[in-house]
């Protein structure tokens, strides 16, 4: 089989196994069947003659010859839709960023650029997606992001082994924060002592890895009595307003507490960094991409001023 042959339908698929890690999630996110993607992966991979994705046991992970491949065929992809764009005379694609953000900085940072980018660069279109960090980086990777806002966690390892290396510029690096619900005993000054948060109920979330149980303060010193688990920031900002218990949550979410929720820091133990990164792959952006840098770099700065202590309930 020749390569030239190989159908778009193919390179879709190929394309969003790359991007999800999995065959088993690019079939859900494409509405096919398991075995349908795993044809057109054979396919595709007879029509290269060799190898495009290393199958292990946590996933997939591009080849060398599936990085070749990938490049191209993200570059065929775009253009197709670009056409379809055209003639149904909706506006081209200059112009047009592709950014993906972890869940919380979807809450406020991403937010405040985007009304920037408005006021400055009206014609610029910013097209975004939420997810966790392996799926961002695999993303960019894929080469259906152009831009990806990341958490980072101490010992702050890069976000990939893979090469050439993501380009990663820290935006911020703060300390981890606790919400607490304003009627609780905790919420009466302007800190919380690390020692008071033995006993307590927390309202946690599935892990994404290195952050362990989040939600959960790390390295707390004993089993947690978990009272909720949600994956939306959201829910669990409610939850806490409504007296379920508490939750940890970087401090750029202040400013986006609903009534009730009082965000305070933690002192008596290791300060718990997190690091705000803007990763790209490491080729001259456009001038666009440069653009939503340049504002998500001012949204960052402006969510870094010093903060004003939320007052006591």
């Amino acid at each position: 089989m020749d390569f030239t042959d190989v159908s778009l339908t193919a390179l879709r698929v190929f394309r969003a196994v790359a991007e999800q890690g999995t065959f088993t999630a690019a079939a859900a996110s494409l509405g096919y069947t398991q075995s349908a993607v795993s044809r057109q992966i054979a396919a595709i991979e007879r029509a290269a003659g060799t190898e495009l994705l290393e199958r292990r046991r946590d996933g997939v992970r591009l080849t060398a010859a599936g990085r070749v491949v990938m490049r191209r065929a993200t570059v065929v992809l775009d253009e197709i839709d670009a056409a379809a764009r055209e003639l149904s005379g909706l506006p081209g694609q200059a112009g047009t960023v592709r950014l993906g953000w972890f869940p919380s900085a979807g809450a406020v940072l991403v937010p405040r650029a985007l009304t920037a980018l408005r006021r400055t660069d009206p014609g610029l279109n910013v097209v975004g997606r939420e997810g966790g960090t392996p799926a961002l980086v695999r993303a960019l990777r894929a080469g259906s992001l152009d831009l990806a806002l990341l958490a980072s966690a101490p010992p702050f390892r890069p976000p990939d082994a893979e090469s050439p290396p993501l380009v990663l510029r820290t935006l911020t690096e703060r300390a981890l924060r606790l919400a607490v619900p304003a009627t609780h005993p905790l919420a009466r000054g302007d800190f919380v002592d690390v020692a008071d948060l033995r006993g307590q109920r927390w309202i946690a979330g599935s892990s994404s890895g290195e952050d362990g149980l989040m939600g959960v303060w790390p390295g707390l010193d004993e089993r947690p009595d978990i009272a909720h688990t949600a994956r939306d920031w959201l829910a669990k900002l409610h939850l806490v307003a409504a007296g379920c218990g508490l939750t940890t949550v970087p401090a750029s979410l202040t400013p986006a507490a609903p009534p009730g929720v009082r965000i305070l820091p933690v002192r008596g133990g290791p300060q718990e960094q997190r690091r705000l990164l803007l990763a790209r792959l490491p080729h001259p952006p456009a001038e666009a991409v440069t653009r939503v840098a340049t504002a998500l770099r001012g949204a960052a700065l402006d969510l870094d001023t010093p903060e004003r202590t939320q007052p006591s309930p």
